[in-house]
């Protein structure tokens, strides 16, 4: 039986190996899988097409094969267990998607029927977040889709099955989706004109979604604009910082989450315009993906009412204590929008990203010597006979155990965070770099220690 110390070196070199992955020259990795079609009652798929997509750098197809009679299909290539990556199947010119994540070896692909039918998605909820920065203001956007076709089908349209506006005079910033599986994947937009947009998109059985971010203008700290509602949607959210007001008609308070203050509005129909008016100041954003949320600590569920600078069409009262079925949405919702959008406004500030794991600032030069000085004056000091020393305090290994494991776990976040952040495009090569090796030298610290 290992003792508990051997158990500590051997998670810890196993992270350490997992952090360097991308210094150590790369040898072959192998995935499989098997592509069943989900509409035919989960059926194999022979013969259809699989791509092997590297996210690192930007999607890059590095191998391809199809399916064989059996369903199956097989890849080795030496980007595989080095970074996450996408295994792509192709069916009739629709995109099924399934990430491919170091240590995985065995990847199975659903793809499905496709249909035209705009009748298989619904809109549970749309949310959107704003954050100021400067005379700029950072809107994240988020509709939550979901399929419920019977059979089960993906809907798609190649010249666009999924359209939205954004207001006058903004800037799109990035559009992005995310199927069953989570994994979230940069789609290119289709320009139509005065502030309309669409994308092509295969949205499957269950629960999809959609994240846009743009920017419009904050002169004077405060923004006036007008959205609009592309689908009936069962419920609206605003969200703005504490320190902010948002007003809307209909809206009501709905209380606060992640530190926020949220505002609700129920069944919002296709057509309706919002006149929206968001004023009021807030600290630069964050990327939640590093900051670990959108907000500090206050997500549970106090009670709030709306601003008082909020318009006389924003009716004022006390908020439920949570906002209900969809705050899951809410709470990956508000991390994932940031993680997407705020990006650009923090490539434009110039923003270093992580800030917990930042050196500390270099000690000046007179510093040093007035630190040297009062050592030397210590040291001529007379000593007075030292107490004897406590007898050591020996933590039990149970504690030193959790810390550890604390410790490991926290990495292995901050590394997840960080690949998913280059996968969107959210930070620079240069600053993705710079990140990691603070990383891996917090990592050699704790292995040292």
């Amino acid at each position: 039986m290992k003792s508990p110390n051997t158990k500590f070196g051997l998670a810890l070199a196993g992270l350490l190996a997992l952090v360097l992955v991308a210094s150590i020259p790369a040898s072959a990795g192998s995935v499989t899988g098997i592509v069943h079609n989900g509409t035919n009652g989960n059926k194999i798929a022979p013969n259809v097409d699989i791509l092997l997509i590297q996210l690192m750098g930007g999607m890059q197809v590095v191998a391809n094969t199809k399916t064989d009679a059996q369903g199956q299909f097989h890849f080795d290539h030496p980007a595989i267990g080095q970074g996450p990556m996408l295994i792509r199947a192709v069916y009739k010119n629709v995109f099924f998607h399934q990430p491919l994540t170091p240590g995985t070896s065995n990847v199975d692909v659903t793809i499905y029927e496709p249909t035209t039918n705009p009748g298989a998605i619904q809109v549970p909820l749309r949310l959107l977040v704003f954050q100021p920065n400067g005379d700029k203001l950072m809107v994240g956007e988020e509709y939550s889709i979901q399929n419920n076709s019977n059979p089960p089908a993906a809907y798609f349209k190649q010249d666009g099955n999924f359209e939205f506006t954004i207001p006058q005079g903004a800037e799109l910033d990035q559009v992005s989706t995310f199927g069953p599986s989570g994994m979230p994947v940069r789609q290119g937009t289709i320009d139509k004109g005065k502030g309309r947009y669409s994308i092509a998109y295969a949205f499957q059985p269950g629960n999809n979604g959609v994240r846009i971010s743009y920017v419009l203008p904050y002169t004077g700290n405060q923004a006036q604009f007008r959205e609009n509602s592309t689908y009936d949607a069962q419920r609206m959210l605003l969200v703005v910082p504490p320190t902010m007001q948002v007003a809307s008609a209909g809206f009501t308070s709905a209380g606060q989450e992640q530190g926020y203050n949220v505002f609700s509005k129920e069944s919002v129909k296709i057509g309706a315009g919002m006149d929206v008016t968001v004023s009021g100041t807030a600290p630069p954003p964050q990327d939640a993906s590093a900051a670990g949320g959108p907000g500090p600590d206050q997500a549970n569920g106090r009670d709030a009412t709306a601003s008082s600078g909020a318009s006389p069409d924003t009716t004022v009262e006390t908020a439920p204590a949570r906002i209900g079925d969809e705050k899951w949405i809410l709470l990956g919702g508000l991390a994932a929008i940031f993680a997407v959008g705020v990006g650009l406004l923090l490539r434009k500030q110039g923003i270093v990203e992580g800030t917990a794991l930042a050196p500390a600032p270099p000690v000046s030069a007179a510093k040093a010597r007035k630190a040297q000085r009062e050592r030397e004056r210590a040291a001529s000091q007379p000593k007075a006979a030292p107490a004897p020393p406590p007898p050591p305090a020996v933590p039990p290994i149970e504690m030193v155990t959790r810390e550890v494991h604390s410790n490991l776990d926290s990495l292995k976040d901050t590394l997840l965070r960080l690949e998913l952040r280059r996968q969107a495009g959210t930070i620079t090569d240069a600053e993705y770099a710079l990140e990691r090796g603070r990383a891996e030298q917090l990592l050699r610290d704790l292995v040292q220690g």
